[in-house]
């Protein structure tokens, strides 16, 4: 498990072809890499990835082709840089939120306002994850635990500060830019158990109007 507070920056070294997946070797000598071990998860853009070899200022893993395919690792490449964050002890501080590091779905930065002491991101998600996305809610993007400051649709907005905007990679978005969504754990939990009984039925489609109408949620 992950907090979704970054601990280093790294750049990618090298992303070489193993059948269908890839080995990814990541450089970062501000990573403290003494406390972790063959096995060990490292958070890299958001994405629990398993620590398959390892040095004083880097470590490679395994990207398996459905990685690839289901997050912003199919945009990178040599050089791109990567927010990292060690998996958390029980004794650490929790300063974010719960975070999986099992990505959602991709987004993209659709708007980027300046302003004096802080940039405005606007970014688009899947519309599968819209209903997940809460105003004043958790959020991680590309592996930060961030709170949501305004929602339209499927477009929901950040404040960014500087020294977030210093300390990863989101000083480097620009309209287009792919971002991995991991939504709050908490609001997926909260849909199943509102199924109750016809979470255990074959096919279920989740949860619609009908349903919350159904269940005495909405008044007819």
């Amino acid at each position: 498990m992950f907090t979704g507070i970054i601990q280093a920056l790294g750049t990618i070294s090298s992303m070489d072809r193993r059948g269908d997946d890839i080995q990814l070797h990541v450089h970062s000598p501000s990573l403290d890499m003494s406390d972790v071990a063959l096995g060990d998860s490292i958070a890299t853009n958001g994405v629990c990835l398993t620590v398959t070899e390892k040095g004083h200022d880097y470590y490679c893993a395994d990207v398996s082709e459905e990685t690839i395919r289901l997050t912003g690792f199919a945009h990178y490449s040599a050089g791109s840089k990567v927010n990292l964050e060690k998996a958390m002890r029980p004794t650490d501080r929790f300063g974010g939120h719960i975070v999986s590091g099992h990505v959602d779905g991709v987004g993209e930065v659709s708007r980027v306002i300046r302003h004096s002491d802080y940039i405005e991101f606007w970014i688009n998600a899947p519309t599968s994850l819209a209903k997940y996305i809460a105003h004043k809610g958790s959020i991680t993007v590309d592996g930060v635990s961030l709170t949501v400051n305004e929602v339209q649709g499927s477009e929901f907005m950040l404040w960014i500060i500087p020294h977030t905007l210093k300390e990863t990679v989101i000083g480097s978005y620009e309209t287009g830019t792919k971002v991995n969504l991991e939504v709050d754990v908490i609001a997926r939990y909260l849909e199943r158990l509102m199924l109750g009984d016809k979470a255990a039925e074959p096919q279920t489609k989740g949860i619609d109007m009908r349903f919350l109408a159904e269940h005495g949620f909405l008044k007819r």
